[in-house]
């Protein structure tokens, strides 16, 4: 008897200390979440509403049918994506690749060894950016652990990011540094006015995904289903001149990427593969600029938008409306027009403008967002099927299909007539096309409760 009590004495004392749930279900506490609003978008709150035509259907295609759908919330981008935000993923690979140039060259001309005869690291120059060496001195347990067995040092080299890259040709340090610059540029005989720039050709940004929907129809090692995508990321600026048969927009194709005055307009020449590599490296960095954090959560995945998200977001609340704005008409009680498109029989510069306008130009819809008709279509994650609206589920729908090359794109652009504007019509493009009158916005999925707009 003395026993089963010292045992349950002692049962209580190992079990029993610390805990204040009285043994009860009480379920793993942790801090409350909420949904950090991210810098430039605005929340989209949960909610069901009318998609697809609710009048004439002009065209006679039958493709958008009425029907209720119900969605999640979600954030989206107040704005599409400008040539200076695009800019900062291409700077990012361009930087990315120049570093890994320059390690290579110093890894080449230091034979291996970057430790000189003294035994003292060899600096200067190209060797101010070979590869980082790994300190595992005060590695612990569980970082040796991995290095032992999962890091392969012959093949993963981590990049140094601690000296700035040297643009200037007057401030390259040495014949090895020039060398690898000079291969990145193009060719002094291809250069026009003498003026070499850096060859797009080389802005090549890999990445890998998930493919969710063929793995949960298979019973495959998880590994089968990661799929590794490398493509250029460069705008295909040639667009300005490939989309207009006898026009003049060379001007264009030279200056709408390059030049800062465009830097607040809508980027445009991006496929959806490239919006969607854009996506990906969004994602990648702010999770790597938020890691360091120690109550780090990883950032839910920015993405291009569902068809749904599109025009439940476009209509701005507003129940049956024609346009993001309600209508039925596209200009003001003043006689101003409400969007960029191609009004009066082609006159594209009645609106204020003869190509496309900055991302933050007329009004906002009631949910914040900026030209969701009008300035430039806008890729979205969904594959077009005519049939899709008869097929897709009512909650959260995406008819999403990797295999059928054809993506919707919304919202009309600066070359198309109203029809195109309002918020109901569909249109298509190939996903591996890139358009002068096509861009992107982004949305990322909102878990739990959301901040308020402000």
């Amino acid at each position: 008897m003395r026993k089963a009590t010292l045992y349950a004495l002692l049962i209580t004392i190992i079990y029993g200390c610390g805990s204040n749930d009285r043994g009860e279900l009480v379920g793993v506490k942790s801090k409350k979440w909420f949904s950090e609003r991210p810098f430039g978008m605005v929340s989209i709150p949960s909610g069901s509403f009318t998609m697809g035509r609710q009048d004439e259907d002009i065209t006679g295609t039958m493709s958008a049918p009425a029907r209720t759908v119900s969605l999640s919330p979600f954030f989206m981008d107040e704005t599409e994506i400008s040539n200076a935000e695009y800019k900062q993923f291409v700077s990012w690979v361009k930087d990315s690749i120049v570093r890994v140039e320059l390690a290579d060259m110093a890894d080449f001309a230091s034979g291996g060894s970057l430790i000189d005869a003294n035994g003292a690291p060899i600096t200067g120059g190209v060797y101010d950016f070979s590869y980082a060496v790994l300190d595992t001195t005060n590695a612990n347990a569980y970082q040796k652990y991995m290095l032992e067995n999962y890091y392969d040092f012959d093949s993963i080299k981590p990049l140094s990011w601690e000296n700035d890259i040297l643009w200037d040709t007057s401030d390259y340090p040495d014949e090895y540094y020039t060398e690898v610059m000079d291969s990145l540029y193009i060719k002094k005989e291809d250069a026009r006015n003498g003026i070499r720039t850096f060859n797009s050709k080389y802005l090549n940004y890999t990445y890998s995904w998930f493919d969710v929907n063929a793995s949960i129809k298979s019973t495959k090692n998880r590994k089968e289903f990661l799929r590794n995508e490398t493509l250029n990321v460069y705008p295909d600026t040639t667009v300005w001149v490939k989309d207009f048969s006898y026009s003049y927009n060379d001007p264009m194709h030279q200056d709408y990427f390059f030049h800062p005055a465009y830097q607040d307009y809508p980027v445009v020449g991006v496929n959806w593969y490239q919006a969607q590599a854009f996506c990906n490296w969004r994602t990648k960095n702010k999770n790597d600029r938020t890691r360091d954090n120690k109550n780090f959560v990883q950032s839910t995945s920015f993405r291009l938008p569902t068809e749904a998200e599109w025009e439940y977001a476009a209509r701005g609340g507003l129940e049956f409306s024609k346009y993001p704005w309600g209508g039925p008409n596209t200009t003001s009680d003043r006689g101003c027009f409400l969007a960029n498109f191609k009004p009066v029989r082609g006159n594209y510069a009645v609106d204020g403008a003869l190509y496309t306008v900055e991302v933050q130009s007329f009004n906002a819809n009631d949910f914040g967002l900026f030209n969701m008709a009008g300035n430039v279509a806008e890729w979205t994650n969904t594959s077009y099927n005519p049939s899709s609206y008869n097929m897709g589920s009512t909650m959260n729908s995406n008819a999403e299909d990797r295999n059928n090359k054809r993506k919707v794109i919304r919202g009309g652009s600066w070359k198309d007539v109203a029809y195109f504007l309002e918020v109901s019509s569909r249109d298509h493009e190939y996903g591996d096309t890139a358009r002068s009158y096509i861009g992107f916005r982004t949305v990322q999925s909102s878990p739990g409760a959301q901040e308020k707009n402000k």
